[in-house]
This record gives structure tokens, sequence and C-alpha cells, in this order.
């Protein structure tokens, strides 16, 4: 079937969309795909999200009737700006998807609490769209013991083919994950850290920039090793996998005395150290290591990576891979498997009991 999925990632830079023509397995065929932005005001109306919804126990969370104006403001926005994305995109479309998913936005991750929340009106945005929409793709697993995340190592899975293993696919988006694929086709997955969400956070407070456009801010400062030290102190890494991540498990203290140069440099050079950390956990050091993401734009994150993985390093791009619509390629995938009742995860990927399917169905 034709599916389109929409990702809105923790960088919350805007809405990726993508066509797949696919069964949920081994049938993958690309389509068109496309970017929705955010506007400047509807970052802050988010990030005020992200703050309140950090601040609040879980049960105000998971009761909508009992949410605060700023977490119902950003689910209505959320929901408008899916509905205009989709809209726009497929005016420019003569095959019309027969499935969306809607991954929504992650406003906080809690799998101690086996608590995950992304918001997004499933619903209303079948209705409008007249579509059928599957979301809520992470709750099912986190009710079966799993972390909820990441979901997207068995779509790397499935694209990876007959390339050389052992191999780790690296997403760079707010938060880093990482897929290892061993030689005998077994599967690891976990989140290493922060990839470009500490970093964009720092751009926002000290320069007129919403990124590190190609890492030229990192370039120009200095790793401050101290603080990098600090950063990496962090008991999240001594955590074995599968494991997972909220957006705002690390801050800015350890770099807030540093220049806005310095701090990028140090914040990038935290991102690359993390994720090799976490490839010290994989079975096995990877032979190499493809990069996708929006982090994969960022040349000084690239070059730290390659020089502290150890590993040779290549773009997903370099593979054909449709680098900038990957993850929402992701989700179309994924709700294709949901249709059918297939896995989105296993205990490999989430620490799942067992493989879990999920996703709920929203008819147009």
């Amino acid at each position: 079937m034709l599916v389109l999925g929409m990702m809105s990632g923790t960088s919350l830079d805007g809405i990726d969309l993508a066509l797949l023509d696919t069964d949920g397995e081994e049938k993958i065929t690309t389509g068109a795909s496309g970017f929705f932005a955010y506007q400047p005001s509807d970052r802050d109306i988010l990030r005020a999200a992200l703050l309140c919804a950090d601040g609040l126990p879980t049960d105000i969370l998971t009761s909508r009737a009992a949410w605060p104006t700023p977490l119902i403001a950003a689910e209505t926005l959320i929901t408008q700006r899916h509905f205009e994305a989709a809209r726009d995109f497929l005016a420019q479309e003569k095959r019309q998807p027969q499935l969306i998913g809607f991954h929504g936005q992650t406003l906080t991750h809690r799998p101690d609490e086996a608590m995950t929340l992304q918001i997004g009106d499933g619903a209303a945005l079948a209705a409008q769209l007249h579509i059928d929409v599957i979301g809520d793709f992470r709750s099912a697993d986190m009710r079966a013991g799993g972390q909820g995340a990441p979901l997207v190592p068995l779509f790397h899975a499935a694209l990876i083919g007959p390339l050389e293993a052992p191999l780790g696919v690296v997403n760079l988006g707010g938060i880093a994950n990482v897929t290892y694929l061993s030689k005998d086709g077994a599967i690891l997955a976990f989140d290493t850290g922060p990839a470009n969400a500490l970093l964009d956070d720092w751009m926002v407070q000290n320069t007129d920039h919403a990124y590190d456009a190609n890492g030229a801010l990192a370039a120009q400062g200095q790793v401050d090793e101290a603080a990098l030290a600090a950063l990496m102190q962090h008991d999240y890494f001594a955590k074995a996998p599968p494991k997972s991540l909220d957006r705002l498990d690390f801050d800015l203290a350890p770099v807030a005395h540093l220049s806005a140069a310095d701090g990028a440099a140090t914040l990038t050079a935290f991102s690359a150290q993390a994720l090799a950390a976490g490839l010290a956990q994989c079975p096995q050091q990877p032979s190499r290591l493809i990069l996708c993401g929006g982090g994969r734009h960022n040349a000084s994150l690239c070059q730290h990576i390659s020089r502290v993985s150890g590993c040779a390093v290549v773009l997903c791009d370099d593979l054909g891979w449709a680098g900038d619509a990957l993850e929402a390629q992701a989700f179309a995938w994924l709700a294709a498997r949901s249709l059918r009742g297939l896995p989105l995860s296993l205990p490999q990927t989430t620490g799942a009991r067992q493989p879990v399917t999920g996703g709920v169905l929203f008819k147009a």
C-alpha cells in the first residue's frame, strides 16, 4: 500500500513527510518527500510545552482532561501543522495514500515510569484529511516492559540488505540512537546521548541562530576538556542497553561559563563522545557507521565522530538513502506493519518482554 509517513522530531525544526509503497516488510519503494518548517512562534509554543511537561507528574500527563494550557496549545498546534503539511504535500501528488503514519511530537519520555507522551490528535487528523491514520506507536511497547524507543531500528535493518556487517546505523536527531547489526543478523539498538538537542538549545540561548549550520561555530571554538568530562559523568552512560533518553535528560550547566564558540565545540564533541561510549557497549566494534538524521549535515560533528569512534564513516545519502526523509519513511513503514499486526519492536531494540506490535488506528 502507499503510505504517508510524518515525523516531527525533538529538534523542533518542522515536519518531515515521505511517501512509501510498502508491505511493512521487505517491499520498500520510496516516493516523494518534503519538509514543512515550523515558524519561530511555533517553536516557542513547543519549547514552552516541553518545559511544562518536564515538571508535571505522570498522572497529570496521562490525563488529557488535567492538562495545563501549554500542553493543550501545543497539541492543537501540532495537529493543525500536520494537517497543513499533509494537505499541501499531497496536493502535489497524483497518487493518494491509503494510510498515514503519524508520530506526533514527543513532549516527555520517562521509560523508568513506563510513560511516554507524544501529542497530536490522530482522530482529528484522519477526519480532516479523509485518510486512515495510525498514531501512538510507542505505548504498547512500554506496556510490554519496553523503553518505547528507539522504533526506527527495524526499518534500518530492512534497508541494510547485503551491506557488510557488523555495522552501525546512527540517527543524529535531537537525540542520537544506534542500530547495531551483527554478521549473524542479530540486532541491538538504543539511544546513545544528545546529538543536536543540546547544541540547538545552546545556539538559541547564545546566538541569533537556531542551530550550528555545518558546525561552523563549533569549528571556531576549542573543546573544554573539563566541561566535556563533566558531561560524560552522567549515569546514563553506565546503563546497559537497550536504553532510551528524554530530550531534557541533559542540560547546559557544564558549559554555561564558556564562550558561544567554545560551548558549541564542547557540545559537538560531547555528542560524538557519547556515541563512542555507546558503541563500546555493542558486542563488537562496527566495521563502519552509516550516519543519518539532520546531524549528518554538521561537518564538525561528523569529523568528531570519525575521530573518536574508530570506525569508517559513511553518510546514508552515499548509499542512495533519502537522508532527510528517512524517519518519515520509517513511520510509514511502521504504520503498514501496525496495520498487519507485525512487530514494531523487539526485546533487543527496546527491552520489551517479547516482540511487540503497536500503533492505534484512527479511521477517516
